[in-house]
């Protein structure tokens, strides 16, 4: 909220913030207690306010995406550790290294996206990653390449990490909870993109497959981009053929290998905006 659209006649919290910056220094206000409440970093940091600070972390990037116009995400998960094309030299197996070709897939799929955006304004199908490197750098790429906007919703790790340089500095989010993040990145989802990745892509991938199998979430398009990597990686047929998933939640999602597969794939989805009331098998 701006100073020109305030209702009421009260001081600011930005001024009275800015006010005690210039009161006297004794030994009473240089205290801890005389701090104001929201401006006390290590009061705000107590184990008691942790609700509060799951609630601001909610808010702050819900507020932040509104104020640049964000109705709608494609959402793009896959692994940090693939390397562009031109740098798979640098790639830790030959394996990543192949998957690098999903890399230039990424954004060449994050281009083609956002190109669309931009026809209707650009606040519908936003791209959005993780911030960090390898497909979500690709992702975040691609999004300039068309000229758009793009998202980064970051997460703080202990080795030292920063958002690739491609992420819109105005929608650049960093978190402290995990599932905060989560929820930000299914919030405004019209379509989840899934690239190969490790334990960080399986775990987005699976917690939104289950959220749309239960009909928690709308059966938005899903797409696992590698069909050969990921029937690889999980034996999807056994799940069923065991009772643990039903054959129709094989249904859920589809496997594509371009970028061109996968906007036909979102054109032509079956159920999309549609939300399961049972599960099938149970």
């Amino acid at each position: 909220m701006t100073e020109d659209h305030r209702r009421h006649p009260l001081r600011n919290s930005g001024q009275d913030r800015k006010a005690v910056g210039d009161v006297p220094d004794t030994a009473q206000t240089r205290s801890p207690t005389y701090r104001l409440a929201f401006a006390d970093n290590d009061f705000l940091c107590r184990e008691e306010l942790r609700p509060v600070r799951l609630q601001l972390e909610l808010l702050k990037p819900e507020l932040d995406m509104d104020d640049e116009g964000i109705d709608s995400t494609i959402v793009m998960f896959g692994g940090a550790r693939i390397p562009a094309p031109d740098k798979k030299e640098t790639a830790r197996t030959q394996t990543l290294a192949d998957l690098s070709a999903f890399y230039e897939e990424a954004r060449t799929f994050a281009r083609l996206m956002t190109e669309e955006s931009l026809k209707s304004g650009g606040r519908e199908n936003v791209i959005v990653t993780g911030g960090g490197p390898g497909v979500m750098e690709a992702g975040n790429r691609g999004a300039v390449d068309a000229g758009g906007k793009s998202i980064g919703l970051n997460i703080v790790l202990p080795h030292e990490q920063a958002p690739n340089e491609y992420v819109t500095p105005e929608l650049c989010f960093n978190f402290h909870y995990f599932a905060i993040r989560k929820m930000h990145f299914l919030m405004r989802a019209k379509a989840i993109c899934v690239f190969p990745g490790g334990f960080g892509t399986l775990d987005e991938m699976f917690e939104a497959l289950t959220l749309i199998q239960t009909g928690r979430m709308e059966q938005v398009p899903f797409l696992l981009f590698g069909k050969e990597f990921w029937q690889k990686i999980v034996n999807w047929d056994a799940l069923s053929d065991a009772g643990t998933i039903s054959a129709e939640d094989l249904d859920l999602f589809r496997f594509v290998d371009t970028a061109e597969e996968a906007i036909d794939a979102l054109k032509n989805w079956a159920h999309a905006g549609e939300t399961r009331d049972a599960i099938p098998g149970r």
